[in-house]
């Protein structure tokens, strides 16, 4: 016998749970929830999760992408930092997932600060981030969690642009380099402000990415990450002013020709494995 799926929250049940709890949405942390039970569908299709996955939600707010997760996945670990939204969850799953109730798991707690996740590790990401956090999460996630293999994020339009930018796009930057870091990332579609409550003034994106080795390298990813920041402080600075910051004009130029690239290239025309080679230069 088949357990039955879980029920999808549509904008009256939303409307409802967030009447129960006296809840306001705030800008602060960036509350927006979804109440279009297709765009869940859409997400957990476009993720591409199976029935063997432990899936790590980050901001689930009053369950929308959850119980989506849930029709799939074989187990939801959700992590929600509000303490009314996180004291509800569970009651909520109980409601409109009965049976499926088992396979999830709460952890109250703050997504950039979380340092160890309960149960099997996590093999996916999935998550509506909150807008004002969601590169830190992705990064600080990402970092903590190397099991995890694949994941799709709905951000800010905008900062979906910059994660799966390219070199020398006018989008590529600091979020794009490090991410590349980990996985190869790319945009997976755009989702409109109107599955939304309420309705954000920006657009959002979806970026889906899959997990890959760092470049090869003898120097750390601190390291490599310092040489990162230092070349975007100053866009318009060339690379030998720029990596100034860290080591004198000697070592930086010997870095430099070590790694093959011109002293006057900017940041934004170097991929990961050229920022790596520098980081090994200037150690």
């Amino acid at each position: 016998m088949t357990s039955a799926a879980p029920r999808l929250l549509g904008a009256a049940d939303v409307r409802r749970l967030a009447d129960q709890l006296d809840l306001r949405p705030t800008k602060q942390r960036g509350q927006n929830f979804v109440i279009d039970a297709n765009t869940v569908r859409r997400i957990v299709r476009e993720s591409g999760i199976t029935a063997g996955d432990v899936v790590l939600e980050v901001g689930p707010g009053l369950g929308s992408l959850t119980l989506a997760l849930l029709e799939v996945a074989h187990r939801v670990v959700a992590i929600e930092v509000d303490d009314r939204l996180a004291g509800a969850l569970e009651a909520t799953i109980a409601e409109f997932a009965p049976e499926q109730a088992a396979a999830f798991e709460l952890v109250h707690d703050d997504a950039l600060r979380v340092a160890a996740i309960p149960g099997p590790a996590p093999t996916a990401l999935v998550a509506n981030l909150p807008y004002n956090v969601s590169v830190p999460v992705l990064l600080h996630l990402l970092a903590l969690l190397p099991s995890l293999e694949r994941g799709l994020v709905m951000v800010q339009a905008e900062v979906a642009d910059r994660l799966a930018a390219r070199p020398g796009s006018k989008t590529y930057g600091v979020p794009s380099v490090k991410a590349a870091w980990y996985a190869d990332v790319r945009r997976a579609g755009a989702i409109g402000r109107n599955v939304f409550w309420p309705a954000p003034n920006v657009d959002s994106g979806l970026v889906a990415w899959t997990r890959r080795e760092p470049p090869a390298t003898t120097a750390t990813r601190e390291e490599v990450f310092a040489v990162v920041d230092a070349a975007f402080a100053h866009r318009r600075k060339a690379l030998r002013g720029a990596l100034r910051s860290l080591a004198d004009a000697a070592t930086v130029d010997r870095a430099l020709a070590a790694a093959g690239i011109d002293p006057l290239a900017r940041g934004e025309s170097l991929g990961i494995e050229q920022f790596a080679a520098l980081a090994e230069g200037l150690r």
